[in-house]
């Protein structure tokens, strides 16, 4: 099932104050980034997006056990654990990237950012796959010539970045303002929003991602993932220019 994202909950000019692009591209169709007020109850701050697709849609180059395990354990633990420390701060009542805006790179705040960005980066990730997805097409399709000679290339470059990633972290197709295309890796929880960076997709390499079905092959996991899975209807949807 495909679905259009919507557009960030704050307008560009917003967060171009704020020295990081986290707007003008495309979000999440479930809007994850809404808010809430300090009066909710404690479950009703962040919950869980619904997949975008059935558990065992990625199947069989991710499997249900997988997507079962990574969403319903990892993915809402970092939900629940966000609102849990944000209860009693000035990030009640503020959309998930304005909370990541703000608590990062402040030690006094790296467990709401640790929380917000996985939250947002593993809400990004269930958009950037799709069952039996084909090549990018159009203007995705010419950006990713320009910038790396062609899908094989691109892939290939992505892959060797994802793999040599230590340790646990992430994997993005990311856009500058200027338009241009990159290749960025974060490590743990650390995204390209604080970067002043359009993220397109994501693929994570967190082992809990890939271990149960390709145990320590990250790169058999990244190259299912390049040939089969990639959305790249949404990261189009995320282009800027």
């Amino acid at each position: 099932m495909n679905r259009k994202p919507a557009t960030w909950p704050l307008d560009r000019r917003t967060f171009l104050q704020g020295a990081a692009v986290l707007a003008g591209t495309a979000l999440l169709s479930h809007r994850l980034g809404s808010s809430a007020t300090a009066a909710e109850p404690l479950s009703e701050v962040f919950s869980l997006p619904p997949l975008p697709y059935a558990e065992d849609a990625l199947a069989p180059h991710i499997s249900s056990d997988t997507v079962r395990f990574h969403y319903g354990k990892h993915h809402k633990g970092y939900i629940d654990k966000l609102n849990q420390a944000i209860q009693g701060t000035s990030f009640v009542g503020l959309p998930l990237p304005e909370i990541i805006k703000q608590s990062a790179g402040r030690n006094e705040f790296r467990g709401i950012f640790n929380n917000a960005a996985q939250v947002w980066n593993h809400t990004f990730y269930w958009q950037s796959l799709k069952p039996k997805s084909g090549p990018p097409e159009d203007r995705m399709a010419q950006k990713i010539v320009t910038q790396f000679g062609g899908i094989e290339p691109f892939k290939k470059e992505f892959a060797a970045a994802a793999g040599n990633q230590f340790g646990s972290g992430w994997a993005w197709l990311a856009q500058s303002g200027d338009g241009s295309l990159s290749i960025v890796t974060t490590a743990n929880a650390e995204n390209p929003l604080t970067r002043d960076l359009i993220p397109l997709f994501t693929l994570d390499v967190w082992e809990h991602a890939y271990y149960l079905d390709y145990q320590n092959r990250r790169g058999d996991y990244l190259t299912a993932c390049l040939d089969h899975l990639i959305n790249w209807e949404f990261a189009a949807a995320n282009l800027i220019r």
